[in-house]
């Protein structure tokens, strides 16, 4: 039946087509594995472009305005516009007098003066890290508007710089609006913040995923009663007063057993930060999970006698809600990215516990992405329905 949502519609459709696993691509011009970001292959010379359609990184020949892709049937395709910044290596079909920005950057309402070079290193930094959220957010085939053809739920993005704001920049999300400090790309000044606030992870992309968790909420939670029913009874109750709840997380600090129900200790902040933070790590997990399996990964540790830190990592978490699956995969992995971080002399890459509670949350974000990547969303258009994800596909 169909599903409503303020401004969203959503037809129930058969059968989700998530691609094929990502991060680890080859040239399909000479077999050189290559990096989700490459523009270019580095033993054949071949310009590269990712198709988020096919999810494939493709060798491109033409150029230098229009390139046709081999593997693709030779179809035309176009670069992002923020290509020629750097800032992008994202493909469009070649539609003249069409968008020019890529299904991740036509999300972009305000990005910094890239004639300042500083403030472009940062915005192509940023950059890198918001393509990744996209791929989560496109495998996952959640709905994603712009604020062009969705004033009142489109998502968009600002990246500020603090020094010339005119007012203080606060990354956070508002409304659908989500702004990113750019000095959040600056190594130094990220790792000062995260000791001022006392947290053991601070990433660029971890703050994407947790922005974009806020997002979603909006969309999947606010506007169904039996969704927000169901969240109260694991995250509480999020009509208590927020301001409220932030000065006494920043004055009174944690509970000392935060980690027995949390994620994080700012998750005791709020339902809403709960949410965000547990979304965040789902996306965590899954996508570090999927590069795993695009490894091959299989681990059978000789001092594990219970088979507690063993796995063959060979599945496709974006394609399965089993949450169950997921942590059996999680828990080994999670032990040799900290273990291979520590043998290096650096902190563990993942300092987090994951206890039943905490699971229980993963698993409610898991069960509601996936039935919202079953469905195909819509927002009402001028000459109709405009979809916001892929559309039905046949069995």
């Amino acid at each position: 039946m169909p599903v409503e949502h303020p401004g969203l519609r959503g037809i129930i459709w058969s059968r989700v087509h998530l691609g094929s696993p990502m991060k680890l691509f080859r040239c399909d011009h000479c077999g050189h594995m290559l990096y989700f970001e490459n523009t270019r292959c580095e033993r054949c010379g071949r310009a590269l472009g990712y198709e988020p359609q096919s999810n494939s990184l493709v060798s491109l020949d033409g150029g230098p305005d229009v390139f046709t892709a081999p593997h693709l049937q030779s179809r035309s395709f176009v670069f992002c516009d923020n290509a020629r910044h750097g800032a992008c290596n994202w493909l469009l079909p070649h539609q003249p007098g069409g968008d020019p920005y890529c299904r991740a950057c036509c999300h972009n309402a305000l990005v910094p003066d890239v004639a300042d070079p500083v403030d472009l290193g940062r915005w192509r930094v940023i950059e890198r890290a918001k393509k990744r959220l996209f791929y989560a957010l496109l495998r996952l085939n959640l709905p994603l508007a712009t604020r062009k053809i969705d004033p009142a739920h489109g998502l968009s993005f600002r990246f500020l710089d603090e020094d010339t704001a005119p007012a203080p920049v606060l990354t956070g999300h508002d409304n659908g609006i989500i702004t990113i400090a750019l000095k959040e790309a600056d190594d130094a000044a990220r790792e000062y913040r995260r000791t001022q606030f006392n947290e053991p992870y601070r990433t660029l992309l971890g703050h994407f995923r947790h922005e974009i968790g806020h997002y979603y909420w909006d969309i999947l939670v606010a506007g169904s009663a039996a969704e927000q029913g169901r969240f109260r009874q694991l995250f509480g109750d999020e009509r208590a007063d927020y301001a409220t709840a932030l000065r006494r997380h920043y004055a009174e600090r944690a509970p000392s057993d935060w980690q027995l129900s949390y994620i994080s200790a700012y998750a005791t902040t709020h339902p809403w930060e709960d949410f965000a933070e547990t979304f965040a790590h789902f996306l965590h997990l899954v996508d570090t999970t999927e590069m795993a399996s695009a490894f091959g990964l299989h681990l059978r540790p000789a001092v594990d006698r219970t088979g507690e830190l063993t796995a063959q990592i060979a599945y496709d978490p974006y394609a399965r809600d089993d949450v169950a699956e997921l942590m059996d995969n999680w828990v080994p992995l999670a032990s040799l990215i900290n273990n291979l971080n520590r043998a290096v002399g650096q902190n563990d890459a993942y300092p987090f516990v994951l206890g039943p509670a905490v699971v229980e949350k993963l698993g409610y974000v898991s069960r509601l992405l996936y039935a919202a990547g079953h469905i195909g969303w819509t927002v009402p258009g001028p000459t109709g329905p405009i979809p916001i994800n892929r559309g039905p596909l046949s069995q």
